[in-house]
C-alpha cells in the first residue's frame, strides 16, 4: 500500500489562484475512490492518495493532466512516495502511531 503526497500546480498565467483546478483534481479522485480503486484526502497544502502503487500511478497521471484538458500550457506536479512493503497500514495508522506518544 502506497501514501503519496501530491500537489500540482497549473502555470494558466491568468490567475494566481488554483483553486478551480484542485477542485477538479478532488473530482477525479473521488471518481477512482468510488470505483474502489484508491483513497484520498484533501490538506491545505497538497492532496495524499493511498492505494496499491500501480493504481496511484494512474490516479497521478489522470490528474496531472487534467489541467492540460483544460486549456493550461504548463503543469509543474510534485510528488512523494511512501510505498512500505513489510506491514498493511493506511494514512490514518501512520498518525494514529505519532498520536499513541503525544502527552
Amino acid at each position: 500500500m502506497a501514501i503519496i503526497d501530491v500537489v500540482i500546480i497549473p502555470m494558466d498565467g491568468a490567475s494566481i489562484s488554483i483553486s478551480k483546478y484542485v477542485a477538479e483534481v478532488q473530482n477525479i479522485l473521488e471518481e477512482m475512490k468510488q470505483e474502489g480503486k484508491i483513497d484520498y484526502q484533501l490538506t491545505p497544502m497538497s492532496t495524499l492518495i493511498e492505494g496499491e502503487l500501480h493504481d496511484c500511478f494512474i490516479a497521478l497521471e489522470r490528474i496531472h493532466e487534467s489541467p492540460f484538458q483544460k486549456g493550461v500550457e504548463r503543469v509543474c506536479t510534485n510528488i512523494r512516495i511512501d510505498d512500505r512493503r513489510d506491514k498493511k497500514r493506511k494514512m490514518n495508522d501512520k498518525l494514529d502511531a505519532v498520536k499513541k506518544h503525544m502527552q
